[in-house]
């Protein structure tokens, strides 16, 4: 799930400072990707669609930040915390059944309990397309609606599109924005398939990456 505005290399600024992100971040960052994925199809349609649909987006996020991805993967952002890239480095992007046991609680207050099983159902065929082969999974990239076409996106990817060059790993993500397709694959990005996400979901395109 990736929300970022495309921007041409000629607009981007000459330096972002980007740095991981800790604990610390999680507010503000919270904060920020509520705001990236607003208008975003697939976070749309995990979230339950009612008078508390923006509580209920953040809460996503927050729960992605605190309980998924700072603990389990790496969480960049830039020093004026513009935006947020969200990695799962190689095996670790599926969790576990006790985790996701004790993640359902939390998620269900995004989802509700009555969407829960088409969402899950619809979660578990964008899973089923998921590349076995190991390689750095792009969870979530957002960048505040502020600094959108600025160069923030395409700083946070460098440091792990880096590393998978040095290390000759590949990288994956799945987006459901057609506009940011071009932002990809300027960082390498191959669209490898697409998909309607079931139960209502949104279009879906698979992206992989090459180690260059």
């Amino acid at each position: 799930m990736t929300q970022v505005e495309a921007v041409n290399a000629s607009q981007a600024p000459l330096s972002i400072e980007v740095r991981k992100a800790g604990p610390a971040d999680v507010p503000a960052l919270t904060g920020v990707l509520a705001r990236a994925f607003d208008d975003d199809p697939m976070a749309n349609w995990f979230v339950a669609q009612d008078e508390r649909r923006e509580e209920r987006m953040a809460h996503m996020h927050r729960v992605e930040l605190e309980k998924i991805s700072l603990p389990h993967g790496e969480v960049y952002t830039t020093a004026g915390l513009q935006g947020a890239a969200l990695w799962a480095p190689p095996g670790r992007w599926k969790m576990g059944t006790l985790q996701q046991l004790m993640l359902l609680p939390a998620m269900l207050r995004a989802v509700t309990l009555r969407r829960a099983p088409k969402v899950l159902h619809g979660i578990d065929a964008v899973e089923k397309k998921h590349p076995s082969t190991p390689h750095w999974y792009l969870f979530v990239l957002g960048t505040d609606t502020p600094h959108q076409g600025k160069g923030v996106g395409s700083a946070l990817l460098r440091p792990v599109l880096d590393r998978c060059d040095r290390e000759g790993t590949p990288a994956y993500l799945e987006s459901s924005k057609e506009k940011n397709l071009p932002l990809y694959e300027r960082h390498g990005f191959r669209v490898t398939a697409e998909m309607i996400v079931p139960h209502g979901g949104p279009k879906i395109w698979l992206m992989w990456r090459k180690p260059q």
